[in-house]
């Protein structure tokens, strides 16, 4: 089916909550969590790998205002992982609140609470601690199968069977393969075989970790937090704490970005631990190091691609590895890892004959990783991508050409991507379209500007997905209010990317009413229907199923009761938005019936309902990059950055472009700036914004974002994802412009000057 007209659906509505922002009205978790409560801040460990022999906190807690300090003698000893994922949980449970043992350089020591910060940070200091100082793994290669264990307990727990043995250091392991490899490769006239290595990325969220807890008025912990989580969040807590789920209330305000960090527990169980054994409010902010060094970046990978094609430029196979360094926890890191394979390989389903894919997830003693927008697809892309470039370049096609030829197209089975099909999918029409507006044959040259710079272009496309097919839960409440309007409940969080506008928008167009008739209602695990939260792309795809699924159902609701008002069946009556009317003409105002079921009504004008969907469209993108690089120098600017996406139906064209605008942004960072590096011992050399370089606006040229629409049924009006598919595209092509003007592949990220004077001799 094509697209069609929308009433609301597709046109760029205003969001809901922007006036509050312009206005600077309290919205986040400190603007609205009283000033008094107290501080909570973190000890955190010197060493990589260290147990604790003694602690002493005697002197510490004379300091005036102090109201505790816990140790891991103070607290439960409750295994559980901070991964926010739906059960069965695939991360291990590997955490505990404190834990004697020590496993990266920011593990947590102690937790201390006091009435104001300079208590707590005059306590932190008075705090002392004896450390058998351990020898570390540091680096992913040596982890599998060393005799120095970062998880040597016996109480560790994989729930999901993924191949995981903390005594191996393996956080999960396995392969999978279709077709017969190795005689499509003998087949095979080119072979490309290269390793790409991807660092730790940090989300760089400008609202950093934070939480407040309070015991309510019934003896329940009460929650606010920054999360994209609020179920798991309850669910997290009942595990560290050792508490029913029935004990925790967990709320979220408006969220200061997340892009995947806040997928994770990170803070929330150190202020809880606090307000449950004091039964005080308690709060805690995380600071910018913190979120640097305790965080859960992008899990650090080193992909190996093996990619053969004929002499026409058709791929026939793809043999990938990924070593996967899952830190010193496992949050997130079996899963992600299946990513850099199923939405990479994919792509290329229109001549692929064969596959295969291998994976290792190792622990360490650095830092952690986590969900971070793309999700493991982005490392992937990277890696094949490339590989598809230099495959172009060395059997002498166009790159463009070599991906029409190749490509998925509509209609076609996916047997890398869980066996499901490219049901709605306009690759084929993104791959033209931004080969005409970027004017592909114009700027893939290498042009010398005769300033000491030259200028040229690099391409890659991606996929990715619409939540986890038959895993995510969406759920919607609507409710019909005295006066005509309605309240939408919804348990989704937005993150700043404007879920609530999009999922208004979708209530309205299925109610046939102005937006402004929709009250949204934000995430609360006490009011909101159960949903499994915001990430993996699915709040307007599986959420905004739901959210149409409950409007029809009210809208049935509303013509049964009518029904008796009007004395025709239900089947009968037209709903129109406004009233109800019979074939007669007769009718009754939508206030008039609002107003009746307020009394003697046997019937609440409500309706919930939840959606999970057996598969996961994917939404598809080409990205193509206009570089100018110093050849003197090595700097590399970006131009001009074309994109061309297909979501389906885009719901808000506004925040869709913005969703792709910032996605891109976040992928040029990753290429060209955003670096960690660990020293010999274990520490983060880049644990703040001096070090760690993101780019501003003043790094990025133009921005073109185009939408070639495709219809998928099963989503609402036709829609699919693109919160996370944005940002896969720009290190693959920039990656290619920068050989393009050099003669040289890189295969590490990010590729500063630095390295791309030191890779070449002479770049004229």
């Amino acid at each position: 089916m094509e697209n069609k007209t929308f009433k609301t659906v597709g046109h760029p509505v205003r969001k809901k909550d922007a006036m509050s922002f312009l206005l600077g009205m309290p919205v986040y978790t400190d603007d609205i969590t009283p000033s008094d409560c107290l501080t909570v801040k973190v000890l955190r460990s010197p060493y990589a790998h260290a147990l604790i022999e003694e602690i002493d906190i005697s002197t510490a807690m004379k300091v005036p205002g102090i109201e505790c300090i816990l140790t891991y003698k103070d607290v439960p000893q409750n295994r559980f992982t901070m991964a926010g994922q739906t059960y069965p949980e695939p991360s291990p449970y590997d955490r505990l609140i404190l834990d004697k043992r020590l496993r990266f350089v920011g593990d947590a020591v102690a937790i201390i609470a006091g009435n104001c910060e300079k208590s707590v940070n005059k306590a932190m200091r008075l705090i002392k601690v004896k450390y058998d100082v351990l020898e570390p793994v540091l680096d992913m290669h040596t982890a599998k199968d060393n005799p120095i264990l970062v998880h040597p307990e016996d109480d560790w727990q994989s729930l999901f069977e993924v191949g995981a043995d903390n005594k191996r250091n393996l956080c999960s392991t396995g392969s999978r393969n279709w077709g017969d490899v190795d005689a499509v490769f003998a087949e095979c006239d080119e072979i490309v075989e290269h390793t790409y290595h991807t660092k730790a990325c940090q989300q760089s969220m400008m609202e950093t970790f934070r939480t407040y807890t309070e015991i309510d008025s019934t003896g329940r912990l009460h929650v606010i937090s920054s999360t994209q989580i609020v179920f798991h969040v309850r669910h997290i807590l009942a595990n560290a704490l050792g508490i029913p789920l029935s004990k925790i209330h967990v709320e979220k305000p408006c969220v200061g970005g997340g892009f995947g960090a806040k997928q994770t527990v990170v803070a929330e169980v150190y202020p809880a631990i606090v307000t449950w054994l004091t039964k005080k409010p308690a709060k805690i902010i995380y600071t910018r190091e913190e979120c640097m060094t305790a965080g859960s970046p992008r899990h650090e990978m080193e992909i190996h691609v093996r990619l053969g094609a004929t002499k026409d430029g058709s791929i026939k196979a793809i043999d990938m590895y990924t070593l996967s360094n899952a830190g010193a926890y496992g949050e997130h890191a079996p899963t992600t890892v299946d990513l850099t394979a199923t939405k990479t390989i994919s792509l290329y389903t229109g001549t692929l004959k064969a596959y295969r894919f291998g994976w290792d997830v190792v622990y360490t003693n650095v830092q952690g990783g986590g969900a971070f927008r793309g999700y493991g697809a982005t490392q992937g892309s990277f890696a094949v991508e490339s590989a598809v470039n230099e495959m172009a370049d060395r059997l002498g096609i166009d790159p463009v050409a070599i991906r029409e030829k190749c490509m998925v197209r509509e209609g076609q089975l996916m047997p890398s991507y869980y066996d499901e099909t490219a049901s709605a999918c306009a690759l084929d029409r993104c791959l033209a379209k931004a080969k005409e507006i970027f004017e592909w044959d114009k700027k893939f040259p290498v042009r010398d500007m005769g300033n000491g710079k030259v200028r040229t272009a690099g391409v890659a496309m991606s996929m990715q997905g619409s939540g986890i097919s038959a895993v995510d839960v969406g759920s919607a409440e609507i409710k019909l209010n005295e006066d005509g309007f309605y309240t939408l409940y919804i348990g989704a969080a937005d993150m700043g990317t404007g879920c609530d506008t999009i999922l208004a928008q979708i209530a309205a167009e299925t109610l046939n009413c102005d937006i402004d008739k929709i009250c949204v209602c934000k995430a609360d695990s006490d009011t909101s229907p159960y949903d499994s939260g915001s990430y993996a792309s699915s709040t307007t795809y599986v959420t905004g199923k739901a959210v149409e699924k409950a409007c029809r159902k009210l809208i049935d609701k509303i013509k049964e009761f009518s029904s008796d008002i009007l004395n025709v069946p239900p089947s009968k009556l037209n709903f129109t938005g406004s009233r109800v009317c019979t074939p007669s003409g007769e009718s009754i105002t939508l206030e008039h019936i609002a107003i009746r079921s307020t009394c003697f009504c046997n019937n609440a004008l409500h309706a919930v309902c939840s959606h999970s969907s057996p598969v996961s469209p994917s939404p598809f993108m080409v990205g193509m990059a206009e570089i100018e690089l110093d050849k003197e120098t090595g700097s590399v600017k970006v131009c001009d950055y074309t994109a061309v996406v297909d979501c389906g139906t885009p719901v808000n064209v506004n925040l869709a472009r913005i969703q792709a605008e910032g996605g891109i942004v976040q992928g040029i960072g990753m290429a060209l700036y955003e670096n960690v590096t660990y020293s010999e011992t274990g520490h983060i050399a880049e644990n703040s914004f001096m070090q760690y370089k993101i780019p501003t606006r003043m790094d990025i040229g133009s921005l073109n974002i185009e939408f070639e629409s495709s219809y998928e049924e099963s989503g609402p009006y036709g829609a699919k994802s693109i919160g996370e598919i944005v940002i896969n595209t720009p290190s693959p092509a920039i990656a290619h412009a920068i050989h393009n003007a050099t003669g040289v592949w890189h295969r590490e990220l990010p590729i500063t000057p630095e390295k791309i004077l030191m890779s070449t001799d002479n770049i004229d």
